[in-house]
Order: C-alpha cells, then structure tokens, then sequence
C-alpha cells in the first residue's frame, strides 16, 4: 500500500513522527481487508494487537511516498503474526513484526473463523 507523508504526519522538522509508522502499518492492514472485499470487523469478532516488536530504521519525511509491504510469518488458531516493512523507493526505514489476536465482542480470545484463516493463509 502507498501512502504520501503529509505535514500533520510529521515534526517541526518535517520528519515522521514516530507513532506514526504503526499508523501506516494498521492502514496497511485494514486495507488488505478492505482489497479483498472484506471488513477487518467481523460478524462475531475482530482483531487486537498483542504484541509489536519495532525497529527505526532511517527517518521518513514530509511529502515522501512510503510503501507499506505485509507478509504473513504464522497462523495459529487464534492469533497471526505479521511482518510489516515501509520503504521509500528501495530504502528500508522501518520494519515490524506484529501479533494479532482475534476476541470475540465480549473481549474474549477466540478462534479464528475458517473463513478468516483461508483469507489470511493468503496474505
């Protein structure tokens, strides 16, 4: 997913604000759902974050085009991981890895549906 860094994405100095980059990472995920014709809410349930293991790499900076590139690493019954990496052209400048647990909407850990695992199995 592409994304343009505006001015309210960044400092005084025009770099990317920190936090920022996990912005584009949940956009980038949303959007995969949203490609597939699918919602990230489902009908019994949805997605939190677990756990987020980030690295800074270079800094980003005002009117930059960023891509966002997702690769799932593993699925399990409940929960996925993924690897989420945002460029500039070729240029790495973060990367994380993320865990995502599926609860149901009385906040309960739950399996995920059959028909989210074959979506995801496929990102």
């Amino acid at each position: 997913m592409k994304i343009r860094v505006y001015y309210e994405d960044t400092d005084v100095g025009g770099v990317v604000y920190h936090s920022n980059y996990l912005n584009f990472c949940e956009r980038a995920r949303s959007q995969l759902f949203f490609d597939a014709g699918r919602s990230p809410i489902l009908d019994a349930g949805h997605f939190v974050a677990k756990h987020i293991d980030a690295d800074y790499l270079k800094s980003a900076k005002f009117a930059d085009i960023l891509e966002v590139k997702t690769t799932l690493i593993e699925l399990k019954n409940a929960s996925f991981s993924l690897l989420q990496q945002v460029f500039r052209g070729e240029e790495k400048l973060f990367e994380m890895t993320i865990v995502l647990v599926y609860i149901d909407f009385d906040g309960n850990m739950s399996k995920i549906p059959s028909s989210e695992k074959e979506f995801l199995s496929s990102i």
